[in-house]
């Protein structure tokens, strides 16, 4: 019958949408990628209902094509004699491994039908975790960082995978911006750290965000005017 493919969001149980825990609870089997949108998922489907893949932890493509092509190999049947879902944190449609496994049926199993269950994405989440607004006809890019990378471009840049914080912030300030870190947002489980310190992020972690702004050349909305004006 169906594939779905659900977004957990961020990391915590309670900002799943409605209709992905629908899917979750209907589902035959759920497959998860990682421990972390497994804990996510056990919050709304018993232990049983789960289903494993084995992804390796590598850069090998020719040992994540093998890893993929067997993961579509198990899902399959399950997806044409019913209903699976392959839960994912975030979005999956945005930075996520639910792309590969989309690709890999459409190659491999064709008659799998696939179907998206948006969630709230690191693109959002980081905006409330932050208290960041992202105004009406700001230019905001997405970027990778991994490995102390430090891409720039727009005025406002939200950086995923930012694995070297500290060689990361000192490329950004050099280029002009003013950064903000947020690691593990609404993550259950895992405190929330939220700074514009590098020292206080320099151990390694893949769920490290950051948010870059070159300040003088941001423009203020029109209700700007209105901070410290009363009507006393």
């Amino acid at each position: 019958m169906t594939l779905y493919g659900v977004g957990l969001g961020p990391g915590n149980a309670g900002l799943i949408t409605v209709r992905g825990r629908e899917v979750l609870e209907s589902a035959d089997v759920v497959y998860t990628p990682g421990r972390l949108s497994r804990n996510v998922a056990t919050e709304y489907v018993d232990e049983s209902q789960l289903g494993d893949l084995d992804f390796p932890m590598t850069r090998d493509e020719e040992k994540l094509r093998r890893a993929w092509k067997a993961a579509a190999e198990a899902v399959a049947p399950v997806a044409t004699d019913g209903t699976a879902a392959f839960v994912t944190l975030g979005d999956p449609n945005v930075y996520s491994t639910f792309g590969h496994l989309r690709r890999t049926l459409d190659a491999f199993h064709p008659a799998v039908d696939v179907e998206v269950v948006p969630g709230v994405s690191t693109v959002t989440a980081f905006a409330t975790a932050l208290d960041v607004e992202i105004t009406a006809g700001s230019e905001l890019a997405l970027r990778e960082a991994d490995g102390g990378a430090a891409p720039v471009g727009p005025d406002r840049l939200v950086l995923f995978k930012v694995t070297d914080v500290p060689t990361t912030h000192e490329k950004l300030r050099e280029a002009g911006y003013e950064v903000t870190y947020g690691r593990r947002l609404f993550m259950d489980g895992h405190e929330s750290v939220i700074t514009d310190d590098p020292a206080a992020l320099a151990e390694r972690d893949y769920y490290t965000v950051a948010y870059a702004e070159r300040p003088e050349a941001l423009e203020e909305p029109v209700t700007a005017a209105f901070e410290g004006v009363s009507d006393d």
